[in-house]
């Protein structure tokens, strides 16, 4: 039996899709639809909007296949990742690594032939950077892993505005921007809570490498950038009075969380700021792009 028709039957299907991690891809997606939604004043093409999705989507789900087999190591000692396919064998590296360039190729050539070269290529350059130069290279090398690393993860608005308009605007870059200054404290809360785990992988994570006490002072320090970054929409015009209050709504509970965490550390209280974190983003574009349909720019 081939390894379509394996990945076809029963759980194994199950142990396919979770290598594509269903929920980071939900995310990306999400983000990069609020992109071409906001790249023009009215409804974009319906097949263009829907070509750019399921491209992005396959990418982003063969990076992370991709991203499963070249930790699958790591993955074994962690508790938090030790059930993936990889680690238990419900999957094999070789199946993976079809599995991964199948996504990954069909995504990329999606995007080509029905969107355009631009969105195709900067997807591309981002499926490397999170594949190879992230996961490869910087993760196990440096503490600061995930801020350099994190321009991957914020390229998903981006490639929905070049998806929509052919070219990268002002605009485009401050959405990326938003989720480039989010990323930092987004993880660190998240690594905090997993110190443990990623010191037995061997991982130099900042709460590993610097302590917990330096790791919730560059939280809180990133999350007062983010607060200020979420502003510049309205400075460029792209957002008007929606937006503004939820922003501020937002940001001031974003600084208080931090501002918590950093006076007294728990670990219900770092799982409450990861959680937090990924309704804040949502919530944010979201408010971004209800502005952008009912509220005339500032």
């Amino acid at each position: 039996m081939n390894s379509l028709a394996l990945a076809c039957s029963g759980w194994r299907l199950n142990e396919f899709l979770a290598l594509t991690k269903p929920r980071v891809v939900a995310l990306i997606v999400f983000t990069a639809v609020i992109g071409m939604l906001l790249a023009a004043p009215g409804w974009p093409d319906p097949l263009r909007f829907l070509a750019a999705s399921l491209g992005v989507a396959f990418a982003a789900a063969g990076a992370a296949a991709s991203n499963c087999l070249a930790e699958r190591s790591i993955d074994a000692r962690m508790a938090r990742t030790r059930a993936r396919p990889l680690p238990t064998g419900g999957v094999s590296p070789r199946e993976t690594a079809w599995f991964a360039a199948t996504l990954t190729g069909l995504g990329l050539g999606i995007l080509y032939w029905l969107v355009n070269p631009l969105t195709m290529g900067l997807t591309a350059l981002t499926f490397f950077g999170y594949a190879v130069v992230y996961t490869r290279w910087l993760k196990p090398a440096t503490p600061q892993n995930i801020v350099i690393g994190g321009a991957s993860g914020a390229m998903p608005p981006l490639l929905g505005w070049t998806a929509m308009t052919g070219s990268v605007g002002h605009e485009a870059l401050l959405l990326f921007l938003i989720i480039y200054a989010w990323t930092p404290p987004h993880f660190w809360a998240l690594a905090l809570y997993r110190r443990e785990d990623y010191a037995r992988a061997g991982l130099p994570m900042l709460p590993v490498t610097h302590g917990e006490r330096y790791t919730l002072l560059s939280i809180l320090l990133y999350t007062c950038i983010l607060a200020a970054v979420s502003l510049l929409p309205l400075a460029a015009g792209m957002a008007g009075g929606i937006y503004l209050a939820a922003a501020v709504a937002l940001d001031c509970y974003y600084l208080w969380l931090a501002w918590r965490l950093f006076r007294g550390y728990s670990d219900a209280l770092a799982r409450r700021a990861f959680a937090w974190s990924i309704l804040y983003l949502g919530l944010l574009f979201a408010s971004l792009l209800l502005d952008h349909f009912l509220v005339p720019p500032l």
